[in-house]
């Protein structure tokens, strides 16, 4: 009933579109201020989107990875690095999680 081989074949077709399509039909320069400020947070946001869930389900307690992340983003605005920020983010979540 179900052919696995044109899922496949559809989800190939739509990534190579999404690839290709901005390389043949954009040939110069973005010169768009507004286009170019989007373009450059389009990573960011795709990163956030994927990782606010994941920061929510990963633990055992919601509110513990609501903290986490409240106080990685506070770590962070005052010039944390990425290893620091991630071991207090750690032992946030493990702190909370034994004391809710």
């Amino acid at each position: 009933m179900h052919n696995n081989y044109i899922y496949i074949l559809v989800m190939f077709g739509v990534s190579f579109l999404i690839r290709v399509l901005p390389l043949t039909l954009i040939r110069k320069e973005i010169k768009n201020v507004t286009v170019r400020s989007f373009l450059y947070y389009v990573p960011y946001v795709t990163l956030a989107v994927m990782t606010f869930p994941a920061i929510m389900h990963a633990t055992a307690e919601p509110l513990a990875g609501l903290a986490a992340l409240v106080i990685g983003i506070v770590v962070a605005w005052f010039g944390g690095g990425l290893f620091p920020t991630a071991i207090i983010c750690s032992l946030t979540v493990f702190v909370l999680e034994h004391f809710i």
